[in-house]
């Protein structure tokens, strides 16, 4: 009983990583002192570390600082809208710089497939039809 939870507990926290077939360029974090791990993992490996700041937070262990404060959900909802826009925005720009005839570096994630077909113009115009004005 007691190692099916350990095995449960363990598939529930570090089932993502199972399928990852390189290091990230960069981890964002909320909450540097609840997440001590995983920044000082992101250390040892040269991930770089964008976190939100809070006054209790040490600066030094942190590549890119937010000064914010990471308790709020509100301030915490609105900082991590801005950095996916800005990735939305670079995966964007990324894909309309590359070559189509040149293949992909590695395959793209399912999030930044979603991304970049929600990005893509239509090419089917919505058909106009005539409806009757009611006065």
């Amino acid at each position: 009983l007691v190692l099916r939870r350990e095995r449960e507990k363990l598939f529930k926290n570090l089932d993502g990583i199972r399928n990852m077939t390189k290091l990230p360029s960069a981890i964002w974090v909320v909450d540097t002192k609840k997440e001590h791990l995983a920044v000082q993992e992101a250390k040892k490996l040269g991930i770089p570390v964008i976190a939100i700041l809070d006054t209790n937070c040490d600066p030094d262990e942190v590549d890119f600082k937010i000064p914010g404060n990471d308790d709020a959900i509100r301030s915490i909802e609105l900082l991590t809208r801005v950095i996916t826009d800005a990735i939305a925005e670079g995966l964007k720009a990324r894909s309309a710089h590359a070559a189509p005839a040149t293949p992909a570096a590695e395959p793209l994630a399912e999030w930044e497939k979603e991304i970049l077909d929600s990005a893509a113009p239509s090419t089917e115009a919505p058909a106009a039809t005539d409806a009757p004005v009611e006065a």
